[in-house]
């Protein structure tokens, strides 16, 4: 199979069983210019599987979380369905929580490559799914998420009854949203409250893979100090853009998707089993209160975690999981 025959295939696995496209639907794709490959596939397979499929471009947003034009956001609320292939991440707007508030099934592919969407999308949702719930049944039942690693995290997340939302990928329920691919149990610790150093040693939002850790010291659930080498000012300074709630420590969050590898982009780094990754900025769509145009996620390689006092991930190895 060529690479066009396997990007179609994608597509239609996309379209079909993950967002559960029918024939009297409608379907809108939202990208820009540098996803025009991954549209096309995406749009050609929903014109044979629904009633009325279209695309749009616009121009390349600056930062994830920044909205999309307000005609497009509009015409999000209008469809059955929104797929959204882009460069920066539109899951944390205002646009897609409206479009899925009124029942709109949306899925955000930020910054994915062609070679990533046929890679994890020809996972084993099954696998996925049954990990997912394992790490997210557990996590209803923590009050501090706890992680450590050899290359210097140590920093704790108070979270007892935050929500815990398990993202599979299976996106076919009215309001549904999340991304494509996916494989992650996240939630938003509670504001205000994080402690500790996070050694960013994997990738970067914004950044992408990094040629040194990035060392971040958190005080009350925000990031008072950033060091490290060139990246560390990078990210300084994309965080100082937004202002001080850009800072603030938004999410936690638990790769389950076994297909997926660490490649530079955040959509599918921080699915990688065996990684955790740690957001900061908007966290409205997890039932936070930080509301700001900016949510960076940084990914930390091989930890231990634990759930309360309990050990649930052993350098990147899940604990107690039968597969």
């Amino acid at each position: 199979m060529n690479k066009n025959e396997e990007l179609k295939k994608a597509a239609q696995i996309a379209l079909a069983d993950c967002m559960g496209l029918k024939p009297e639907e409608t379907l809108l794709i939202i990208t820009d210019e540098t996803k025009r490959e991954i549209a096309q596939a995406l749009l050609e397979e929903g014109k044979l599987l629904c009633k009325e499929a279209f695309s749009l471009e616009m121009k390349s947003r600056e930062i994830n979380g920044q909205e999309p034009p307000p005609q497009i956001a509009e015409l999000m609320k209008t469809v059955d369905v929104v797929l959204c292939p882009t460069q920066k991440s539109l899951t944390h707007t205002n646009a897609r929580r409206e479009a899925s508030k009124i029942g709109v099934r949306v899925g955000t592919m930020p910054g994915i490559w062609t070679e990533t969407m046929i890679r994890c999308l020809n996972a084993d949702y099954s696998k996925i799914i049954s990990m997912t719930k394992f790490v997210a049944d557990k996590l209803r039942k923590t009050s501090v998420i706890r992680v450590v690693t050899e290359s210097g995290t140590d920093i704790s997340m108070p979270m007892k009854d935050r929500n815990i939302l398990e993202s599979t990928g299976v996106l076919r329920n009215k309001g549904d949203g999340g991304n494509l691919p996916s494989g992650e149990v996240y939630l938003a610790p509670w504001e205000d409250k994080t402690n500790g150093t996070v050694v960013i040693d994997g990738s970067m939002a914004g950044i992408g893979l990094l040629k040194e850790p990035i060392i971040i010291t958190v005080v009350n659930g925000y990031a008072e100090k950033i060091e490290g080498g060139e990246e560390a000012k990078r990210l300084t300074a994309i965080l100082d853009k937004p202002g001080r709630e850009a800072r603030a420590v938004a999410e936690f969050g638990f790769g389950t998707n076994y297909k997926a590898q660490l490649c530079g982009e955040i959509l599918e780094d921080e699915k990688v089993y065996g990684t955790i990754h740690i957001a900061f900025g908007n966290n409205v769509s997890m039932g936070g209160i930080i509301k700001v145009a900016s949510h960076l996620d940084g990914l930390v390689k091989s930890p231990d975690v634990y759930f309360d006092e309990d050990l649930i991930m052993n350098k990147g190895i899940l604990l107690g999981f039968n597969e």
